[in-house]
């Protein structure tokens, strides 16, 4: 048995309450899931749009190069993405150095990863640990909120990102110092 609102919100439908025989939560569960696979289980939630640092819907990073872990123009992340790609960066002449520096050459082409090589004033959605480590050595590069996905909340602080947050300029001129 349950309460009417644990069965008018769904949940007596994924757990059993301690009134229920054993085992009958999974014949639910089942007839809730018949006939879905777990592809259209996954594209459920697909449909949820990516949320950036300011709580609202995550912006394009960048296209030209054409950035982000899925090479799809944004910071998003997911199960495969195991360094975080989550921050937007505008990098300059000392981000790209220091990355270098600490072993992550963001330089040099590398085609069989889809990836140009970059220069500064590129747009490039960045590891978050690696940012953060810019940003403690001195070196972070500019960041672009709106395009810097909540997950990387998890590494670095909004006061950090903040800190380093820019609007792109039409010229990247002062960027390449």
């Amino acid at each position: 048995m349950t309460s009417s609102k644990a069965a008018t919100s769904g949940i007596s439908a994924i757990r059993p309450t301690r009134f229920e025989p054993a085992g009958s939560a999974n014949v639910r569960t089942q007839g809730l899931l018949r006939g879905r696979t777990a592809g259209s289980i996954a594209r459920d939630t697909d449909a949820m749009p990516d949320r950036n640092v300011l709580g609202g819907e995550l912006e394009p990073c960048g296209s030209d190069p054409v950035t982000g872990f899925y090479r799809d123009g944004c910071c998003r992340t997911g199960p495969e993405d195991r360094g975080s790609h989550t921050i937007c960066a505008v990098v300059t002449a000392e981000f790209l150095e220091h990355q270098r520096r600490i072993g992550n050459d963001l330089v040099t082409p590398m085609p069989h990863f889809s990836f140009p090589g970059l220069v500064p004033g590129d747009r490039w959605c960045v590891t978050a640990v690696n940012w953060l480590r810019a940003h403690v050595d001195g070196a972070a590069a500019y960041v672009l909120l709106a395009s810097t996905h909540e997950r990387a909340l998890e590494v670095v602080p909004l006061v950090a990102l903040r800190e380093h947050a820019v609007d792109v300029p039409e010229d990247p001129g002062p960027l390449t110092d």
